[in-house]
């Protein structure tokens, strides 16, 4: 019963994101909010929020290791399998862009995490403890990044109206799926992470490994399957910039205001895990320079497939 409560969590939680990103863009269109404006706020918030919502609800409850699990698995996953798997259909070209600025901000998230998480060595206390202060900071880089992304999008050559498409409804209804969205995700948010603790208690895992290969694995799914068909239609060249935008979002935004809202206990078994995800992202920088040039081609997406595997089987073991 409880792994079937945990899968129901996940397609409330994941639904519930969709149906408040949807009545979001709608009221904000309402207001005459630019298509562009609105794709850089409400619908990049969106795909963080099942994140978010888990590690509120985990920081809270005292589970720090899913907190910082979920994060970390999830950007794990975003470059292993989302982007492996996609490339495996059809090779995807990366953007100047995304290697010249989100690639490197990506692996600079994933450093400051590691340095934040093991400052146990610098200021000689016994627990590791991501803190309100660290959660600050994690916040300035994420509004940094805020920024650079609306400074890059208002010079681009695309007009503007060319954002994110947002459908029209009438107020009344765009209210109602906006309580719906957040009653939603608080619901699903508590089914996930009750029944994740179970299932790790019953199955002898850390709450780390759960967080890190099941909730993870679930939040990633909606861009596992966009971004694989996307691929497949041959419309990928940015879902790369998406998906390590989305890695940022994970590190600076949805665990940085977790920690702000309640300081985590790190566990240092954690660091393999955080060494992992920073791994992969300077293999998927190095990958970019390589073979037929900034693109992933096939090789390299068997590449992350087989790291992804060996990564699950070991944290299984």
């Amino acid at each position: 019963m409880v792994y079937l409560l945990l899968i129901l969590g996940l397609v409330i939680l994941i639904g519930s994101a969709n149906v408040l990103v949807a009545g979001a863009s709608s009221i904000a269109k309402k207001f005459n909010v630019p298509n562009l404006i609105i794709g850089l706020t409400v619908v990049s918030f969106g795909t963080s929020f099942p994140e978010l919502i888990i590690n509120i609800l985990a920081s809270i409850n005292n589970q720090d290791d899913l907190a910082v699990g979920n994060v970390v698995g999830s950007n794990t996953i975003n470059i292993l399998l989302v982007i492996g798997f996609s490339a495996l259909l059809k090779p995807i070209k990366v953007q100047n862009s995304t290697v010249r600025y989100e690639i490197p901000f990506s692996i600079l998230a994933m450093l400051v995490l590691l340095f934040s998480a093991n400052d146990v060595f610098f200021d000689g206390t016994e627990q590791g403890v991501l803190s309100r202060s660290d959660g600050l900071v994690f916040m300035i880089f994420f509004l940094l990044f805020i920024y650079y992304t609306f400074i890059v999008s208002k010079n681009s050559s695309q007009n503007q109206e060319e954002g994110h498409l947002v459908t029209q409804r009438n107020m009344w209804v765009s209210t109602a799926f906006l309580i719906i969205g957040v009653a939603g995700l608080y619901f699903g948010g508590v089914l996930i992470v009750d029944n994740a603790t179970i299932i790790a208690i019953d199955l002898g895992l850390s709450e780390a490994v759960v967080g890190i290969l099941v909730i993870a694995l679930g939040t990633s799914l909606p861009e596992l399957a966009t971004s694989a068909v996307a691929a497949y239609r041959g419309n990928a060249d940015m879902a790369v910039g998406n998906i390590v935008g989305s890695n940022i979002f994970n590190v600076f935004f949805v665990l940085g205001l977790s920690m702000s809202i309640s300081p985590i206990k790190f566990n240092p078994l954690l660091n393999i895990d955080i060494v992992v995800a920073l791994f992969s992202s300077l293999m998927l920088y190095i990958f970019v320079f390589t073979r037929k040039g900034r693109q992933i081609d096939r090789v390299e997406a068997i590449a992350f497939l087989v790291l992804y595997g060996a990564y699950v089987s070991w944290l299984l073991v």
